[in-house]
């Protein structure tokens, strides 16, 4: 006696190899590097605040061009007893740490949209969009160095992920009211 199968289990039987062959392929080429350490990822996790968020990933990205000029890392104090250890500094190849940098900026960016979309009136919105903005003039400048030497397309891309990256936030922080003066600050009733 010969088993007949039906068109739909026929049909349910290859959607389902399919299935596992497509996880299959894509579990294979999500080795996809993480742009913060672990113990950078615990620093995020432990400042709840977006300024203090911030100065944490513009360390990170400050680490990573260490590593790329081949200059020292001063040593990090912490502010708070119970804050987690930076940890070691990051590996990788020069496009590795770039699209580290890259994907830093990217997710600065994307925590300053998330508190401005909840509170746009957070005083803290403006303070972290200029402490980024100030490094993001210094990541340009470095790139701008940088780029000239570089003949690898990894890197390039990469360099442009972060010229890209940093640009946004520079257009983002041209949009903020100035600042008042610290004498402003300190004047006196009559």
């Amino acid at each position: 006696m010969k088993l007949m199968r039906s068109p739909k289990s026929i049909l349910k039987g290859l959607l389902v190899s399919g299935l596992v062959l497509a996880m299959t392929c894509t579990g294979s080429t999500q080795t996809q590097r993480d742009h913060l350490t672990d113990a950078e990822t615990d620093l995020i996790r432990f400042y709840r605040e977006l300024d203090k968020r911030i100065e944490v990933f513009i360390k990170a990205a400050d680490r990573r061009f260490a590593v790329i000029n081949g200059t020292a890392q001063p040593p990090t104090k912490k502010l708070i007893k119970d804050e987690p250890d930076w940890g070691d500094l990051p590996k990788g190849s020069r496009a590795d740490l770039l699209n580290d940098i890259a994907g830093i900026l990217d997710e600065a960016i994307t925590n300053v949209d998330d508190v401005s979309r909840r509170d746009e009136k957070n005083p803290l919105i403006s303070r972290s969009l200029r402490k980024l903005g100030v490094a993001a003039n210094g990541y340009i400048a470095q790139l701008n160095t940088m780029k000239t030497k570089v003949t690898d397309p990894d890197e390039i891309a990469a360099i442009e992920r972060v010229f890209d990256n940093a640009n946004q936030i520079i257009e983002a922080g041209k949009n903020l009211k100035a600042e008042p003066v610290e004498a402003d600050k300190k004047k006196k009733k009559p």
